[in-house]
C-alpha cells in the first residue's frame, strides 16, 4: 500500500513538488521547538495551489496518512514537528497577495505570504498588518494564523485572531469551505473563523485568509526606561495602566537579558540599568502620552530616555533579536507564560526565587503590556542533575502561573511540547469537548496528530516511504 500511495501522490502533483531526499526529510522533520519524539516524514509535498492541497488531502484521507501542515517552521512549540508515517505539506510556495484593498482596509492572501512582505505592500497605502511576531521577517501569515501568533504590538493591536476576518480552509475530506466575511462586523452563525485561528492545523488546512489592516502611524515616539531592578520595571507597567495611556509596544527585559544582548550585539544596555522597559507610543496623541509616561515612571525611579528614531529602531530590533537567544536547546528552555498584569511583580519575584532555589540560570523578557512573559531557564552543562533541576523549575513556574490565574501559553501554542502541561489548565470536560470538535472536523485523525489538544495516544501510521 505504501508504494501505491507514493505513486498516486506523484500523480496528484508535479514530480518536483514531492521530495523524499534525506536532506529535505531531515530539514522538514522539526520546527524550532523542543524535540520530544524525533520522526522524519515519509515525504515532503510542496503545494502551489488550493487544488494541490485538496488533491493531497483527499489522497491522504483515503490511505489514512497523517498530514503535518507547515509554513516557515518558525514555531517554538513543536507544532510542525513530523509524526510517525506522516507527510509534511509545505505551504510556503503559496505566497501571493491576492488583493490589497485600501478603501476596505483588508488584504486577501495565500498562507505562504511572509508577514513582512504583507506589511511592505500595505505600507504603500499607509496601512499595516498589526500582528508582528519577532519572526515577522520570515514567518508566514498561515503560520501566524495556525498559532494565533502575538508579537510586540499586541499591547495595543491584539493578536492574529483580532486581525483575521475570513478564511479559506480545506477540510479532512478535501472540501474547500469559506468562513467569515470581509466586513469588520459580522455575527452570522457560529464563529468558525476564530475556531480555526490557533488550532495549529489540527482541524483544517488554511489556504487563504482575509485580514484586516490598520492605519500605519505617522507619529511614533519611543522611550527606553532603565530601572534599578526588574520589580520596579514591572511596577512601571501597572503605573502606565493607572494613567490610562496605551503604548503600542511595552516590553520588559531583565538584567541578565540585557547582558546577553550586549554580549551578542556589542550594545551597552546593561551599563544603563538593571532592567529595561521599552515603550513605544503611536498616533496623534503620542507626545501627550509620552509626557504622562515620563512623569509616572520617573516617580518609580526610572531613568527615562526618549530615543531618536534611528536609536529607537535599533532598540526594537535588539528586542526582536532576543528571540534567537532563547530558542530552546537541550540545556535551555524559553517559556511562554501569561499572567494577569496585576500579578507581574509577584510572578517575576517568584521566578527569581525558583531560579535560586533550583540552582538554574534565569532570563526574563516579556510582552509586559499584556502580561505575556518569556522566562528562560538554563543550566551550563548537560549533567543529569542540572537537567532535572531545569525541569523542576519549569514545572514550578507553570504551576505558579496557573495558581495566579494565568495560562501555560500566551502566544506560542501547545504544539507537541506543551501537551505535558495542558491537563493542568484544562479539565476533562473541556478536553472532552475539544476532542469532540476534533473528531467532527477530522474523524480519521490525519491532521497534525498529537498536537494542540489532549487526544490520548498519538495517531500512528505505518505507511512506507513513497
Amino acid at each position: 500500500m505504501g508504494e501505491e500511495f507514493g505513486r498516486e501522490l506523484r500523480e496528484a502533483v508535479r514530480f518536483d513538488q514531492v521530495s523524499v531526499a534525506p536532506a529535505e526529510l531531515s530539514r522538514y522533520a522539526i520546527d524550532q521547538g523542543p524535540v520530544t519524539d524525533y520522526q522524519e516524514p515519509v515525504a515532503v509535498v510542496f503545494a502551489e495551489s488550493v487544488e494541490d492541497v485538496q488533491a493531497v488531502v483527499r489522497l491522504a484521507a483515503r490511505y489514512r496518512v497523517p498530514i503535518v501542515p507547515r509554513g516557515a517552521g518558525t514555531g517554538v512549540s513543536g507544532g510542525a514537528h513530523a509524526t510517525l508515517g506522516c507527510i509534511v505539506l509545505s505551504l510556503d510556495r503559496m505566497n501571493k497577495i491576492i488583493e490589497l484593498n485600501p478603501a476596505d482596509e483588508i488584504a486577501r492572501v495565500e498562507p505562504g505570504v511572509i508577514n513582512a512582505a504583507l506589511n511592505d505592500a500595505a505600507a504603500q497605502h499607509g496601512l499595516m498588518f498589526a500582528p508582528d511576531p519577532a519572526s515577522y521577517k520570515i514567518s508566514t501569515i498561515g503560520g501566524n494564523i495556525a498559532t494565533n501568533a502575538g508579537g510586540l504590538r499586541c499591547a495595543k493591536y491584539g493578536v492574529t485572531r483580532d486581525a483575521v476576518l475570513a478564511l479559506d480552509v480545506v477540510l479532512a475530506d478535501g472540501r474547500l469551505i469559506h468562513t467569515g466575511h470581509r466586513t469588520f462586523k459580522g455575527v452570522a452563525g457560529y464563529d468558525l473563523t476564530s475556531l480555526f485561528v490557533g488550532s495549529e492545523g489540527t482541524l483544517g488546512i488554511v489556504v487563504g485568509a482575509t485580514v484586516r489592516l490598520k492605519y500605519l502611524p505617522t507619529v511614533v515616539r519611543t522611550l527606553a526606561v532603565f530601572f534599578p531592578d526588574v520589580q520596579s520595571a514591572a511596577a512601571g507597567v501597572l503605573a502606565l495602566g493607572r494613567e490610562r495611556v496605551q503604548p503600542c509596544i511595552l516590553e520588559l527585559l531583565d538584567g541578565p537579558s540585557l547582558e546577553e544582548l550586549d554580549f551578542r550585539n556589542g550594545s551597552n544596555l546593561a551599563s544603563r540599568g538593571t532592567a529595561l522597559l521599552l515603550i513605544q507610543f503611536d498616533g496623534l496623541g503620542a507626545d501627550a502620552e509620552v509626557a504622562i509616561a515620563e512623569t509616572a515612571l520617573g516617580k518609580l525611579g526610572g531613568l527615562v530616555i526618549q530615543e531618536d528614531p534611528a536609536e529607537a529602531e535599533q532598540l526594537v530590533e535588539l528586542r526582536r533579536n532576543n528571540r534567537g537567544l532563547d530558542v530552546d536547546a537541550e540545556n535551555r528552555v524559553g517559556e511562554d507564560i501569561a499572567v494577569p498584569r496585576s500579578q507581574l511583580v509577584y510572578y517575576i519575584t517568584a521566578l527569581e526565587e525558583m531560579s535560586r532555589r533550583h540552582g538554574v540560570g534565569l532570563r526574563v523578557i516579556a510582552h509586559a503590556g499584556d502580561g505575556n512573559l518569556h522566562p528562560t531557564f538554563w543550566v551550563p552543562g548537560m549533567d543529569l542533575q542540572g537537567i532535572a533541576a531545569l525541569n523542576a523549575a519549569l514545572d514550578e513556574s507553570i504551576a505558579k502561573a496557573l495558581e495566579l490565574g494565568g495560562t501555560i501559553t500566551g502566544e506560542h501554542g501547545i504544539g507537541q511540547y506543551k501537551l505535558r502541561w495542558l491537563g493542568l489548565e484544562q479539565g476533562e470536560d473541556v478536553s472532552g469537548l475539544q476532542r469532540s470538535v476534533k473528531n467532527l472536523f477530522d474523524p480519521h485523525g490525519i491532521f497534525n496528530p498529537g498536537k494542540a489538544i489532549l487526544c490520548g495516544p498519538p495517531f500512528t501510521n505505518l505507511q512506507t516511504t513513497p
